[in-house]
């Protein structure tokens, strides 16, 4: 073998061995779903928030009130228009101008957050009976934050009403088929 044959055989060699390396870096991880990886954000959004806190708070320790507390605190980074009483605005659902009122988490989002925030609290070891996200504190808060944005919006939320399920497929426009 000449040396021209050697240094073929050892480039080819270390490019076999460098595609080999690129193969493997270029199989994908396996991904998380959207939800997965808002719940994973959420979880460590919410855990700064506890070690940020003075003193900070253990998650062992956190309780309801910790919880009410951080999405008070959210509410800073809010996007949706919510008019206080006094506004001239209040309870109409169309802004035909600016105003200075503030602006606040949606209740649906504070509400979805609320569920996956009790999802990883319980994948994270905690008991379902302890989990600070799903006590009845948590449930009144959204409901008000809910009921008080339909009323500065003017728009009333409406629960959904369930469809009658016909047990028979023997009914007919005018009545029963004989």
């Amino acid at each position: 073998m000449s040396t021209t044959d050697k240094g073929k055989e050892s480039a080819e060699g270390s490019l076999s061995s460098c595609s080999t390396a690129i193969d493997s870096r270029q199989q994908p991880a396996p991904l998380m779903s959207r939800y997965e990886s808002q719940k994973r954000r959420d979880w460590n959004t919410f855990g700064q928030y506890l070690k940020n806190q003075n003193p900070p708070v253990s998650l062992s320790q956190c309780n309801c009130t910790h919880v009410l507390e951080f999405l008070r605190y959210l509410d800073q980074f809010g996007k949706t228009k919510v008019h206080l009483y006094g506004c001239v605005f209040f309870g109409k659902p169309d802004l035909p101008a600016p105003c200075t009122c503030p602006l606040r988490q949606a209740w649906g989002s504070l509400d979805a957050l609320i569920g996956r925030l009790r999802a990883a609290y319980e994948e994270h070891g905690g008991s379902p009976e302890r989990n600070p996200f799903g006590s009845g504190a948590i449930r009144v808060y959204l409901r008000e934050v809910k009921e008080a944005q339909a009323k500065a919006r003017g728009i009333p939320y409406r629960k959904k009403k369930k469809k009658k399920s016909t047990s028979t497929g023997n009914k007919v426009a005018g009545g029963d088929v004989s």
